[in-house]
């Protein structure tokens, strides 16, 4: 099987205090880039988990992504059948 395209994503985090922030981008093969945030926020009574964090704050950006993915999708249907496609829901 060969591939035809790649698409590279890169996530990136910050903490201050308890707020953990994530930032992803992913390029397409049209060249073109989404770019969305994730923000995970512990509560004052929980143990520092930087990594529960990061998974939370990067799991919610990469559902932004896929949100913006389906759209450009969809969008790119009905530009080329000049038809409105149904989105699936979640």
């Amino acid at each position: 099987m060969s591939t035809l395209v790649g698409w590279h994503v890169e996530l990136e985090f910050t903490e201050e205090g308890d707020r953990t922030g994530a930032a992803a981008l992913v390029r397409l093969g049209d060249g073109s880039e989404m770019r969305a945030r994730g923000y995970a926020m512990r509560h004052p009574s929980d143990p520092e988990q930087l990594r529960v964090g990061e998974e939370i704050a990067g799991a919610r950006a990469l559902m932004d992504l896929a949100s913006q993915m389906l759209q450009k999708a969809h969008t790119e249907i009905d530009q080329a059948t000049g038809r409105h496609s149904h989105p699936l829901n979640r």
